[in-house]
């Protein structure tokens, strides 16, 4: 795509527009003792919320579009609420959602929730009845069940959930629908 914009540049403006520009000065070099700035989140344009962010599939039945709008062609059609997906971007009243497997398109936002769920990642997990791997075991659960996210505290490496009526922890490393450090209250 680059080499496109550059042949482009080279026919219609010649050879100056093509030459890339350095910005005028080179970054202020940190002395070591200033604090690092916080990467400010990136906010949606329509909510102002932060993205990437977890939402859930409200029904069972929502089709994932190649654009956003009607006129633009189902891609896909999910088949299973409460899947959690991944909003990476906004449009309007339209949502561009990634999905686990990492396929991405545009669902309208009324066919999404805020409610926090997760998907069971890798091989069989146990929930356990306290944040420690030698806690008791609760339940075990298969690849691909979906259960409720109810917390997960910053610094912690587990999450309390709930899978059809039995609550306990399960490590972040086993689910996909929070990210690493995130709060979920």
């Amino acid at each position: 795509m680059r080499l496109i914009a550059l042949v482009l540049a080279l026919l219609f403006c010649g050879p100056a527009a093509a030459q890339t520009r350095e910005p005028p000065h080179p970054p202020a070099a940190s002395d070591g003792n200033a604090p690092a700035a916080a990467a400010e989140p990136v906010r949606g344009p329509v909510t102002g919320l932060p993205l990437p962010r977890f939402a859930s599939l409200r029904s069972d039945e929502i089709n994932l579009r190649a654009g956003p709008g009607t006129r633009f062609p189902v891609e896909w059609t999910y088949r299973r609420a409460g899947l959690p997906v991944e909003i990476v971007r906004e449009f309007d009243t339209w949502r561009r959602i990634r999905d686990v497997d990492g396929v991405e398109g545009w669902v309208q936002q009324a066919r999404l929730t805020g409610r926090r769920t997760f998907l069971v990642r890798g091989g069989t997990r146990t929930l356990r009845a306290a944040p420690d791997a030698g806690a008791a075991p609760v339940a075990r659960l298969a690849p691909g069940v979906i259960g409720t996210i109810r917390r997960c505290e910053r610094a912690s490496a587990w999450c309390e959930v709930s899978v059809e009526g039995r609550r306990g922890f399960l490590p972040r490393e086993a689910m996909w629908g929070v990210y690493p450090g995130e709060e979920v209250r």
